[in-house]
C-alpha cells in the first residue's frame, strides 16, 4: 500500500496541468451534451466507456442523428486512428506494468500518451504504478468535469452555439506547444503538408485516415533523422514494476 501511496503522490503534480485543461472542456461537453437533451448521468457514463474527449464530442452529434451503427463505427476509427500509433509507440513501457496495462491501455489519451513520454518517476517510485495512476487521474478529472458540465446545464441555461469548437482550439494548442517544445520541425510540417493535400484531393469527410497513413510512411522514411527524439521519449528505463 506505501507503494501505491508514494506513485499516486508523485504522479498527482504531473497531472495538475491536465486537470486544467479537462475542466474546461469536459464542462463543456457536459453543457452541450445537456443540450441535446441528456442527462449529467450520461455524460458520466459516456466518460467512463469511451473517455475520448473528440470522439465524445462527435458522439453527441452521432446520437442526435439517425441510426447508423457503420458511419458511427468509420467515424470513430477515423477520429481516434492515432491511438494505434500511440499504443505502437508504448509496448516496451507498457510491458513493465503487469496486469495494470489492461487498463493503461483502455485510458491512452493523448495528455496522458504525452505524460508518459516525458515524465519520469521520481527515485524509489515504482514506474508501473506511476504510469498507471497518472492514467488513472487523468480519467478521474475527465469523468468529474463532464459531470460538473452536465449537472450545470440542467440548472442554468446556456447558449450553446459555437462550443463544439473547443476541441479544434484544444488541437490548435498542443499542436504550438508542441512547435515550440521541439527544436526540428520537420515531422509537424510533414503533418500539415500530407493533411493538406489529402484534404484538397479527398475532400473533408474522407481525408483523416489517408493522410494518417501517409505521415506515417513519410516520417517511416525519414525515420533514422527522427528516431533519436523517439528514443529520449519513449525508451524505457531500468525501474522495474510489481
Amino acid at each position: 500500500m506505501q507503494e501505491k501511496i508514494k506513485a499516486l503522490k508523485a504522479a498527482f503534480p504531473y497531472t495538475i496541468p491536465v486537470l486544467t485543461g479537462y475542466m474546461f472542456l469536459g464542462i463543456a461537453f457536459g453543457i452541450l451534451l445537456n443540450s441535446k437533451g441528456y442527462s449529467f448521468i450520461w455524460a458520466i457514463f459516456m466518460s467512463i466507456i469511451i473517455f475520448a474527449g473528440s470522439m465524445q464530442y462527435v458522439a453527441i452529434n452521432i446520437l442526435t442523428a439517425a441510426f447508423d451503427p457503420l458511419n458511427a463505427f468509420i467515424m470513430t476509427l477515423m477520429v481516434n486512428a492515432r491511438h494505434l500509433f500511440y499504443g505502437l509507440s508504448l509496448l516496451d513501457k507498457f510491458s513493465e506494468a503487469g496486469k495494470k496495462k489492461t487498463y493503461m491501455m483502455f485510458g491512452l489519451v493523448d495528455e496522458t500518451f504525452s505524460l508518459l513520454c516525458a515524465a519520469e518517476p521520481p527515485e524509489g517510485v515504482d514506474r508501473g504504478w506511476f504510469m498507471f495512476f497518472i492514467t488513472l487521474l487523468n480519467h478521474f478529472y475527465w469523468i468529474t468535469a463532464c459531470a460538473i458540465g452536465g449537472i450545470l446545464g440542467s440548472l442554468v441555461s446556456f447558449n450553446t452555439k459555437g462550443i463544439d469548437f473547443v476541441m479544434t482550439a484544444l488541437f490548435i494548442v498542443i499542436f504550438l506547444n508542441q512547435w515550440k517544445s521541439q527544436e526540428k520541425h520537420a515531422p509537424a510540417l510533414i503533418g500539415i503538408a500530407a493533411s493538406v493535400l489529402c484534404l484538397l484531393v479527398l475532400g473533408p469527410s474522407n481525408f483523416i485516415i489517408p493522410a494518417m497513413a501517409l505521415i506515417i510512411l513519410s516520417l517511416t522514411g525519414y525515420r533514422k533523422s527522427f528516431e533519436k527524439g523517439v528514443e529520449k521519449c519513449c525508451l524505457p528505463s531500468s525501474n522495474q514494476s510489481s
